[in-house]
């Protein structure tokens, strides 16, 4: 009876010290996951408040990187989890892509390189200028920012397809993102861009294509704000 009841409190007390040590490494993600977000969310915000530029381009890019910084702070406050954390570090690796994007516009070093965003995986990057008319309107893509492409995207995908990195001369994912008739309105441009099945040069061609390892990308980062903090920031 004594040998079985020595068994039994052994077990109990390998299981507190189990469940202990689940809860200490929990928190250490956990903890690690906030410092990581904080870190980069700090470096976006001195670049924000530090960068001031005349450029159009720029300026519409260092404008981005403020909402993104916005953005970024209002998850940080909400963010109880680690995969909220993530989703807090992504805002504001974003911010600082703009960031990237405006000190390239204004001719000055753009800095270290960023971790690849996780929104953008497969997504690419434009390495030609492409025109395009749709519906009477006129719309351009291109590498580098002009007086006719001020708005960057730094990748990713908008309803589903994949959007490369570059400089477009409409925001047209925040339309694309909308509902109704410029959704549809939105995609059709991106088609009319990007797709094979028009303008001058094929989807491959036109644009680094870097889904070659077969992943479909992070996915929407719209969807996974909506399910972590309720909202779309």
């Amino acid at each position: 009876m004594f040998l079985l009841l020595l068994v039994v409190l052994v077990a109990i007390a390998l299981v507190v010290a189990w469940r202990r040590g689940a809860v200490a490494r929990e928190q250490r993600h956990l903890d690690d996951a906030r410092a990581e977000a904080q870190r980069w969310y700090e470096r976006l915000g001195g670049q924000v408040l530090n960068l001031h530029a005349d450029d159009p381009a720029a300026r519409q890019a260092l404008a981005d990187a403020g909402e993104r910084y916005n953005a970024a702070g209002g998850q940080l406050q909400q963010a109880k989890t680690v995969r909220q954390y993530e989703l807090a570090r992504e805002s504001a690796l974003e911010g600082l892509a703009y960031v990237r994007a405006a000190r390239i516009a204004m001719g000055i070093d753009p800095g270290p390189e960023l971790p690849p965003l996780a929104g953008a995986h497969g997504a690419g990057q434009l390495t030609r200028e492409r025109e395009v008319s749709v519906q009477g309107q006129h719309y351009r893509a291109g590498p580098q920012p002009g007086p006719g492409t001020p708005y960057y995207y730094p990748g990713g995908r908008v309803q589903g397809r994949p959007v490369p990195a570059g400089w477009y001369s409409t925001p047209l994912w925040k339309t694309a993102l909308g509902a109704g008739a410029g959704v549809l309105g939105g995609m059709l441009i991106f088609d009319a861009l990007l797709s094979p099945g028009f303008g001058d040069l094929g989807y491959g061609e036109d644009f680094e294509d870097a889904s070659a390892d077969g992943g479909d990308g992070g996915g929407d980062l719209g969807g996974d704000f909506g399910g972590d903090f309720g909202g779309d920031f």
